[in-house]
């Protein structure tokens, strides 16, 4: 790679940022102001910058690091309108920086700041690629969380040196720093959509990285509401499916494929329910089972969604999803029904009419009943 040389006044010179920190925020008003002065403050001299990654937090987030940065030019904010993700708001805090040092810490304050002196220390002392804030070793704990999560992040950690390529004990930390040249070297390959990026950036770099941990304790979140969703498990289970499989899955056509299957079992149990148990006629029991499959495809697919609807507009989304999903269903149950007076086996001819359907489905119900409502949010600025 060429590079290109640049004379520089010397007082520039020294001003030049080392490390850029950054903080992907969602709905975090009530803590960005103390996280990032607490950062600040263990920082000290070292010449730095806060980049403020925003979702569009409808609780005004961007608009209090607006405030804070008209104060501080080292404090930054990229407000992301109709974009949301964890991994895809890091990835792009760390390309707008020019830091040679690249550190992602929860704006929450679950993270210890007081850790992030020692992992530049450890990072320079031993010229390392990253270097990991650990829970699991070199002193570090999981804190006063409850046992039940403590065993989830745990199992999470066996499960995702799966696909790492190298030997860590806290692959699941979002705290962490990386040196700009190495995340970038991975960065085309990372999954965008995902939410652990460090496991990611693990997985996806072609070279061995040169690891080092330093241990901290992870706090309880005051203020605020925890990110650990169903979205978020599915997104991380996902990543390990995609890693494993070379990078080869469309997460699109995953979150597609996982709630297919969860309507399919859905409808195959009410069908052989009401037309074997209750012997009800084949076409009434194929549409009472497509009405329930319908119901649970929403339910599935909505809490796997980034953008997941609530309220009223669940409401809202559910019938435009059942109405979509109806239109489709009246050609999948009508030819079920064709083929089964037809003489062909109720189990098969069921299975034909959901696969006339499933098309159908997958493209009408995510143009219009999740995509739609995303557009809209991406006009509105709180």
């Amino acid at each position: 790679m060429s590079t290109v040389a640049v004379q520089l006044d010397p007082q520039v010179a020294a001003q030049a940022v080392e490390l850029a920190v950054i903080l992907p925020t969602y709905n975090e008003r009530a803590n960005i102001a103390e996280a990032i002065r607490r950062t600040q403050a263990v920082l000290g001299n070292t010449p730095h910058e806060i980049i403020v990654v925003d979702d569009n937090s409808p609780d005004g987030t961007a608009d209090i690091v607006r405030q804070l940065g008209r104060q501080d030019t080292r404090i930054r904010i990229l407000h992301r309108i109709g974009r949301r993700g964890l991994s895809s708001a890091i990835i792009e805090g760390m390309m707008a920086s020019t830091a040679p040092m690249l550190a992602v810490m929860d704006a929450d304050m679950q993270h210890d700041e007081a850790a992030l002196p020692r992992m530049i220390e450890t990072m320079r002392r031993e010229n390392l690629d990253i270097v990991i804030g650990t829970r699991n070793a070199n002193g570090g704990s999981m804190g006063s969380f409850a046992r039940p999560r403590v065993l989830i992040s745990q199992l999470s950690a066996r499960l995702s040196r799966s696909v790492c390529r190298c030997n860590v004990s806290d692959p699941m930390s979002g705290f962490f720093l990386v040196r700009d040249e190495f995340f970038r070297c991975a960065a085309p390959k990372l999954q965008t959509g995902g939410f652990k990026i460090l496991l990611d950036l693990l997985a996806s770099c072609e070279q061995t990285p040169r690891i080092g941990e330093v241990g901290y304790r992870f706090r309880t979140r005051v203020h605020g509401q925890s990110k650990l969703t169903l979205n978020v498990a599915g997104e991380y289970f996902f990543l390990l499916l995609n890693k494993l499989a070379g990078g080869r899955l469309c997460p699109r056509f995953a979150l597609f494929a996982l709630t297919g299957a969860t309507g399919l079992a859905t409808h195959f149990a009410i069908l052989t329910a009401l037309y074997l148990g209750l012997h009800w006629s084949f076409l009434t029991a194929q549409a009472a089972a497509a009405f329930v499959a319908m119901s649970t495809n929403f339910t599935v697919n909505n809490a796997l969604q980034q953008s997941r609807l609530r309220g009223r507009r669940a409401w809202t989304g559910y019938m435009r999803f059942t109405t979509l999903c109806g239109l489709g269903a009246i050609f999948s149950v009508s030819y079920a029904n064709y083929l089964h007076i037809t003489r062909t086996p109720w189990s098969l001819a069921a299975l034909a009419g959901i696969a006339i359907g499933s098309v159908w489905n997958y493209a009408m119900t995510q143009i219009f009943t999740w995509q739609m409502p995303q557009a809209r949010r991406a006009v509105s600025i709180h």
